[in-house]
């Protein structure tokens, strides 16, 4: 089981997520805007990044974290369309497990710009520029992709978050993926749910240029955060398409997380057909 918010790298371990994605996946499906339009866009990305450093602990504040998600996304040029509904948890007592398929770093932008949620991400994007602090501060959870020993604490702990009323986000398919829902969600993480009692929310993510699907915001293979920042700038017309689906309910004797991994898979995949199979 492997939690990802990065690159999609070959498996160093049998258990390990693996996508067939790479660099070579990724194109614009429209004109790129002009040099100057650019560089404004570059210049407010990072004004919009300091003033989230300095918020500070503030960052964490439900209301603050989204007003600075929907900055960025605004800074970048990127418009959200969410369908569905218009917040990811669901209505009761316990937080909810939110799973969602996984092409960029701008998916945790643009979902917490809708509502938000605690992230699981793997442990590398602490160390991360710019990045890795506002992820902590927002009161990120890590877990370390090379260490299965780690697991049964991480989802634990998801499982306590779930019980307190948090919402919980993870991407299920434990690695990104250039277009549509490939590979399999991994089940561990559903377990979180299970032991709460929480409900699952499955989201799909999508992303088009005016209207025409596009791979220009995947952040796949052997990509790098500064060149898929330098594409995601260039791009005109971007749009993140957020479809927050019905939640799933755990059934007591019926579901266990294999299952529950499957219904939610199924719920984000829809009829569609994976860009790789």
């Amino acid at each position: 089981m492997t939690v990802s918010l990065g690159m999609s790298l070959p498996a160093t371990h049998a258990w390990a997520a693996w996508s067939p994605c790479t660099t070579g996946c990724v194109t614009h499906a429209a004109e790129r805007v002009p040099a100057a339009r650019v560089a404004r866009r570059a210049a407010v990305f990072g004004r919009s990044v300091v003033d989230a450093l300095l918020c500070g602990r503030r960052i964490a504040e439900s209301g603050t974290l989204r007003a600075r998600a929907a900055a960025l996304l605004d800074a970048l040029g990127v418009r959200l369309e969410v369908t569905g509904g218009t917040t990811l948890s669901a209505p009761g007592g316990t937080g909810t497990l939110i799973v969602a398929n996984h092409i960029s770093w701008l998916d945790v932008i643009a979902l917490l710009a809708v509502e938000p949620v605690v992230m699981l991400a793997k442990r590398e994007i602490a160390g991360w520029p710019l990045v890795g602090p506002l992820a902590s501060r927002a009161g990120t959870l890590y877990i370390d992709r090379a260490s299965l020993r780690e697991l049964p604490c991480t989802v634990r702990e998801m499982a306590a978050r779930l019980r307190a009323g948090r919402s919980v986000m993870v991407f299920p398919q434990g690695i990104t993926w250039c277009a549509g829902t490939g590979g399999s969600f991994r089940r561990a993480t559903f377990q979180a749910a299970l032991d709460a009692g929480a409900p699952v929310r499955p989201v799909t993510l999508d992303y088009v240029q005016h209207t025409t699907p596009t791979t220009v915001a995947a952040f796949v293979g052997e990509d790098d955060f500064g060149a898929s920042l330098r594409r995601v700038l260039r791009a005109d017309g971007l749009t993140v398409r957020v479809a927050v689906h019905r939640p799933l309910r755990p059934e007591p004797g019926a579901d266990d997380r294999r299952a529950l991994a499957a219904r939610a898979q199924a719920t984000v995949g829809g009829a569609r057909l994976p860009v790789h199979g």
